[in-house]
């Protein structure tokens, strides 16, 4: 079980949210502190694409937002989480908060080289390497889908 634990979010997936806040209150311990982390860019065209060219004050707010909505909906009633809404280059933000909280163990999720969130095989490599801390990188939930929805395939095709 891990005291801190650092999960970094994708605040506009709730399938990917679920499932990433499942995992990260299996592996905290019962008096462990859960922190929840997105970045963004604060110029133009941002980190993610509902965040418009508005000030990096809105988009902030609007990150934490969302992150708050996530964890009204699927965190347990008996856990808490803090929220950090980060501007700036994902794996620095992610590596710097890490040691800054003094982390024990930071999860990921990776997507590859699709989906909307540029958490992607850059970031997610800068991170393993760089963190201070153990890094788990979950599957992509599009990839477990996938690999059900082809499984489902070689059944129905052996009939």
């Amino acid at each position: 079980m891990y005291q801190k634990l650092l999960l970094a979010i994708d605040p506009e997936d709730d399938g990917e949210g679920k499932c990433a806040i499942a995992a990260a209150v299996e592996l905290l311990a019962d008096n462990g502190e859960l922190h929840l982390a997105s970045v963004f860019h604060p110029g133009g065209g941002g980190f993610f694409p509902h965040v418009t060219d508005e000030a990096p004050q809105e988009k902030e707010a609007e990150v934490r937002k969302t992150l708050d909505l996530l964890v009204r909906k699927y965190l347990p009633m008996d856990r808490t989480a803090t929220l950090h809404a980060l501007a700036g280059n994902a794996g620095e933000k992610l590596v710097g908060l890490a040691a800054q909280l003094g982390a024990d163990l930071m999860i990921l999720v990776s997507r590859g080289s699709s989906g909307r969130w540029p958490l992607r095989r850059a970031t997610v490599e800068y991170v393993a390497v760089n963190a201070p801390c153990r890094v788990l990188v979950l599957p992509a939930m599009e990839k477990q889908q996938d690999a059900q929805a082809d499984e489902g395939a070689k059944h129905d095709g052996g009939r």
